[in-house]
């Protein structure tokens, strides 16, 4: 790879574009935090409230149904989805996090819209509180970076074929 090779990293201007974020109503003491943490690092990074569509939905399996509909809706640029699943007694767990990590990793495979997985599968509550500002850092505010980054990695992409 030639030095002089163009090359983007690490951008995550989020003025401009348009996120929806989806977020689980289940475990709503962790997933609004979750919220309230992906709002604040995208209003620091440019974002702006008009630029913003956040959608309830009642648990973390039917997170990858509006994602979908937000994706084939050509109007976002980015996705930050939003959810924490903690491990039970039966195997719900395991089909709930399989069945949404299957569908957001759906979206983000196309290719057209940056993808930022804010769903977390746990097996404590005391877990989910270290992913909320604790220990592991913040989740929600790192998914919606993530979606941020690779939606200007994508416009890159586009504006260089187009050249």
């Amino acid at each position: 790879m030639s030095l002089d090779a163009p090359h983007l990293a690490g951008n995550v201007d989020a003025s401009g574009l348009k996120v929806g974020i989806i977020v689980s109503r289940f475990n709503a003491n962790i997933t609004e935090a979750l919220l309230a943490g992906a709002q604040s690092a995208l209003h620091e990074h440019g974002s702006c409230d008009d630029d913003l569509m956040v959608i309830h939905v009642p648990g973390a399996f039917e997170i990858g149904t509006i994602a979908a509909k937000m994706a084939n809706s050509g109007r976002f640029d980015a996705i930050v989805c939003l959810g924490c699943v903690i491990r039970g007694d039966t195997a719900h767990f395991d089909y709930v996090c399989q069945g949404a990590m299957d569908a957001i990793g759906k979206i983000a495979q196309r290719g057209d819209v940056g993808v930022g997985n804010g769903v977390l599968t746990l097996d404590s509550v005391e877990q989910a509180m270290e992913r909320i500002g604790g220990a592991h850092g913040h989740k929600g505010e790192e998914a919606a970076l993530t979606a941020i980054e690779v939606a200007r990695q994508l416009k890159y992409i586009e504006r260089e074929l187009e050249a």
